[in-house]
């Protein structure tokens, strides 16, 4: 049971800085933030949430994960907030996960929060349990009143970033991936590699603020369960549910911006217009209206929007919008079970891709490629796609960031390169300070 209050106010940077502040005397922290100004943000509920302190959680493995969430949620009935790591494919399929792992975040990690700030145009709408509702009036008076001063908003980090995948060995293994596509193996995978720094302590917060800061990504995430943090720009939306309702908004498609007007219009013209960029994407919406067709109501699923550019601060980005409806009896986690894991960071066929990329990747994905969000006490959800995202383990002083491509039948392995270094270029600016 949750007592309910709410306050006109709006959402400034400030604000926003007194509530990650104030955030950090929990263990259990999850900040979800659209940054307003994406033009993703017509599909959101919520401008941005803060959830901390878990009353109870959940923390598992990939063998029956689903189940056991399953279970949790519908017994629950309330906020639940957390991660699905990519390594639930082997819950899902009969999948291994090898590869090295220097984060060991468990597979599933939700929790229940004591405390829930969900903010909307003009209010926020605050949901405490009600044992610690008594705190309700006071911790707001306290936010709002917060004047910790933030390091100019600068990453404190020095980390020094390597490589597990080197230069050479890349083009080696795409090369090895291309041979499987050109044998009718597979059509697309999603070829990725792994950034990481050893022995390194960061500032989470400082480290997310500056990393949404120079991205204002529609998705961003501040993830804090324990040891394991999760600090996320991520611009792409895995799934959501609202009522019976289903979106699914793949990306596939990337250039980078230009501080140029006419050359950065050009860019996003060229990218609008690339036969291989548009070709994965459309594979990868094929794959999402199949995966939802699995379970949504005959007929009703619908490509609302194909391969339309996006522009965020980093990058343009293609996007596709997929919808659909469910019938009111079926679970939100058998929902995500059907789908999981996010077609646009596995390839496609989607099994016969997750094992070619186990076989060529360096490490193990975890978080990466996985999903951050939650469940409303209804029902309902929304998750991101972890990626353009720095993941901690703070009890380790591991410090991994990934990145990562489609790989087609045209892929030059040169410009997959290149791309990748484009989209680890705001994180690697912020670790390396």
């Amino acid at each position: 049971m949750r007592i309910i209050k709410k306050y006109t106010v709006t959402l400034t940077d400030a604000l926003k800085h007194n509530m990650l502040s104030w955030s950090q005397q929990f263990e259990e922290v999850i900040w979800l933030d659209s940054n307003e100004e994406s033009n993703l943000q017509n599909k959101s509920k919520y401008k941005a949430i803060l959830a901390v302190d878990a009353f109870t959680a959940i923390k598992t493995d990939y063998h029956q994960a689903f189940d056991q969430l399953e279970e949790y949620q519908s017994k629950t009935k309330d906020w639940l907030f957390g991660y699905l790591t990519y390594d639930l494919k082997n819950n899902v399929e009969r999948l291994k996960s090898n590869n090295f792992d220097g984060l060991h975040f468990p597979d599933l990690y939700f929790f229940q929060p004591k405390k829930v700030f969900l903010f909307m145009d003009d209010e926020v709408e605050i949901q405490y349990l009600n044992f610690v509702d008594d705190e309700l009036e006071l911790d707001w008076e306290e936010i709002t009143n917060y004047n910790k001063n933030f390091k100019d908003l600068e990453s404190t980090s020095t980390a020094k970033i390597h490589l597990r995948t080197s230069k050479d060995s890349y083009f080696n293994k795409l090369n090895k991936i291309l041979e499987h596509i050109h044998r009718g193996d597979i059509y697309e995978a999603n070829f990725c590699q792994e950034f990481y720094s050893e022995d390194t302590e960061i500032d989470s917060l400082n480290t997310f603020i500056h990393l949404n800061e120079i991205s204002k990504p529609p998705f961003a995430t501040f993830l804090k369960l324990g040891e394991f943090h999760s600090l996320s720009a991520s611009p792409e939306r895995y799934i959501s549910k609202n009522g019976t309702t289903i979106i699914s908004q793949p990306i596939k498609g990337t250039a980078k911006r230009h501080p140029d007007k006419n050359e950065d219009e050009k860019l996003k013209v060229e990218l609008e217009n690339d036969p291989k960029e548009r070709s994965e994407n459309i594979m990868i919406t094929d794959l999402v209206r199949n995966d939802l067709s699995r379970f949504a109501k005959k007929g009703t699923v619908k490509v609302e929007e194909l391969c339309k550019v996006y522009s965020f601060a980093q990058v343009h980005q293609m996007v596709s919008t997929i919808t659909c409806e469910v019938d009111d009896a079926m679970s939100s986690v058998s929902i995500i079970k059907e789908t999981f894991p996010m077609g646009s960071m596995t390839g496609a066929p989607k099994i016969s891709a997750m094992k070619i990329i186990e076989k060529f990747e360096d490490a193990k994905r975890g978080l990466y490629s996985g999903a951050v969000g939650y469940f409303t006490p209804e029902g309902d959800f929304d998750f991101n796609v972890i990626i353009r995202s720095i993941l901690y383990n703070s009890k380790n002083k591991y410090v991994s960031f990934s990145v990562g491509g489609a790989i087609t039948a045209k892929s030059v392995p040169e410009k997959e390169y290149e791309e990748c270094l484009i989209k680890a270029k705001a994180m690697r600016e912020v670790l390396e300070n």
